[in-house]
């Protein structure tokens, strides 16, 4: 079922063991509603409206997680704009601007297949 849901994000976090912290649902909702839009952007060829007359798939289950991913670093990044992100006595880390697990889900980057104009 697209989209996905705050829920699923809330879970794939794993905030939802909290229980009814609705502290971050705010940033999480406008994370996973701008995560969402990218991807039926940049992956048009699916059915996202869920319209029995449409030809296209629906949108496949690594598709889902990958939407889902990609809002989770998002909502990371937005506490680290010089992509660091501070570990306490660990240290910092840096948080790269692209994850190939991501794009492989999404299939877009450099595991975007052939384009043929």
């Amino acid at each position: 079922m697209w989209p996905p849901a705050l829920s699923e994000l809330k879970t794939d976090l794993d905030t939802s063991a909290a229980g009814d912290d609705t502290r971050d649902d705010v940033a999480l909702q406008v994370v996973l509603d701008a995560a969402v839009e990218f991807v039926q952007r940049v992956r048009p060829s699916f059915n996202y409206d869920a319209d029995p007359l449409s030809e296209l798939p629906d949108p496949p289950a690594d598709l889902r997680l990958g939407t889902l991913r990609l809002a989770s670093r998002w909502h990371t990044r937005r506490r680290s704009p010089d992509a660091l992100v501070a570990m306490a006595e660990l240290g910092a880390a840096r948080v790269p601007s692209f994850d190939p697990d991501i794009e492989r889900l999404l299939g877009i980057g450099r595991y975007r297949g052939p384009v043929f104009a």
